[in-house]
């Protein structure tokens, strides 16, 4: 664990010197009624940690520690839904509360205790909805948040408003998923919004993410559907679609844990394309009136299947570096009904012609495909988008 973790723990009696403030929670299977909004609103606080939970128990010690040494000298609450754990998370989160409370912490806890949990969606929701706070912070139960985090987002929120703020973040344990993992923490500003198409899925990562109450209300709630669904790839790109922006404190804020367990495990890699394509094509490829597929291969094959007709009769040409792919000449669309079926050339990238959309891995080639990107003067987000 960072330094900064330590030190906070040393000097604990100085924020034991902050007042309590109201402790609030609701019994487990409760449900919010609609008739305590005002209860809510005239008990605000600035900051409202959101924290689903489903059998985090081996996890929350260290998560709650890490919220009881946040350095924001604010006014903060802790909203916890438990999603039908079956182990003893809520146990844990309950022996919390005192400690907590005296940090100047108000809590509120709910949860359901049937069959089945009912989603990662449904859970934020329920946490969301029972809590008070003029901005949001969500925090998963099996990560942990560096000192300075609650503050740090706060005072960006107020150069962003209007936008899901994250961080740069450590991936605990150290080296998986490396590729993931630099990107996370290396995109420029610009590329938070120019690279939205790409595989990793939301620029800034939904562990990270900080928002304004207000903001969260405008964009909407988290789908509820449940297991499988990418419920944070959603709301992101309906927050993108209202006119919201995407910012990063450039600071590691969150140590952001990965295991076998991880909720993001459920969603499979086809649902995350699909999703990806229909945004690519509502945001970018309806602007365009012809662009060159960037990868004759697989890749750039399976997203010209995946355009609709429309859009497949925008692309003027794939492009590529391997030379029996350019050899060939043309890409037959084998399962088109049109007749004759659609031929597409293949060109060498120097020969074709922007707009492209890339289909070729960030990180996969050292460094070639970026050479030759800059190599044309092309412009991201204007000249190409990535889509892989």
């Amino acid at each position: 664990m960072s330094s900064g973790l330590s030190e906070l723990r040393d000097g604990g009696s100085e924020v034991d010197m902050i007042p309590p403030k109201r402790l609030r929670t609701a019994d487990i299977g409760a449900e919010t009624p609609g008739g305590e909004q005002e209860e809510l609103e005239g008990n605000a606080v600035d900051v409202s940690i959101i924290m689903p939970v489903y059998n985090a128990s081996c996890w929350l010690d260290e998560c709650l520690q890490a919220i009881l040494q946040q350095d924001f000298t604010g006014t903060m609450e802790l909203s916890v839904f438990d999603d039908a754990s079956t182990d003893d998370s809520r146990k844990v989160v309950e022996g919390w509360r005192d400690r907590l409370e005296a940090r100047g912490i108000s809590m509120v806890i709910s949860g359901h205790n049937s069959g089945q949990p009912r989603g990662v969606g449904y859970a934020k929701n329920k946490a969301i909805s029972q809590s008070c706070g003029q901005y949001l912070c969500f925090q998963d139960a099996d990560d942990v948040m560096l000192p300075q985090r609650v503050r740090l987002q706060y005072e960006a929120s107020f150069l962003h408003p209007n936008s899901l703020i994250g961080c740069r973040v450590q991936r605990l344990p150290e080296g998986s998923t490396k590729r993931y993992t630099h990107w996370i923490n290396t995109i420029t500003q610009d590329q938070l919004i120019t690279q939205v198409y790409t595989s990793h899925g939301p620029t800034v990562i939904m562990p990270t993410w900080f928002c304004s109450r207000d903001w969260f209300l405008k964009v909407g709630s988290f789908d509820e559907g449940g297991k499988g669904v990418p419920e944070d790839l959603l709301f992101f790109y309906q927050s993108l679609r209202q006119g919201g922006g995407a910012a990063r404190v450039d600071q590691c804020l969150l140590v952001y844990r990965y295991h076998e367990k991880a909720a993001t495990h459920s969603v499979t890699e086809e649902t995350i394309w699909n999703q990806r394509v229909a945004f690519l094509q509502e945001r970018v490829l309806s602007q365009w009136e012809r662009f060159t597929i960037w990868n004759a291969g697989k890749q750039g094959r399976k997203l010209y299947r995946c355009l609709s007709p429309t859009n497949q009769k925008k692309v003027k040409a794939f492009c590529d570096v391997d030379e029996n792919k350019i050899q060939k000449g043309f890409y037959t669309y084998e399962d088109s009904k049109e007749r004759p079926k659609p031929k597409i050339p293949i060109l060498h990238y120097k020969d074709a012609s922007s707009p492209f959309i890339i289909c070729v891995k960030l990180d996969m080639t050292g460094g070639v495909l970026e050479e030759n990107l800059n190599s044309l003067q092309l412009k991201e987000g204007t000249d190409y988008y990535h889509f892989n």
